[in-house]
């Protein structure tokens, strides 16, 4: 895989939930869970599944940090 975004993180599909036509994928990044919400074709495209390594590809402007 080529791709341009340096902030990729990989892990394992701990879930994956259809919804009437966007798709919740749960990854498994090292204890932490990252969810990426992305559409069913998506899922079937990609052939998502449960146990299957994956990355989580975070692609934003911003990044804010907050503390209590």
């Amino acid at each position: 895989m080529k791709i341009s975004a340096r902030n990729r993180l990989k892990g394992t599909i701990t879930e994956v939930v259809k919804g009437a036509t966007t798709a919740h994928v749960r990854i498994d990044v090292g204890g932490s869970i990252v969810t990426a919400s992305i559409t069913n074709d998506a899922v079937d495209e990609l052939g998502l599944a449960v146990g299957q390594q994956a990355y989580a590809i975070v692609k934003a402007s911003d990044v804010m940090v907050a503390v209590d």
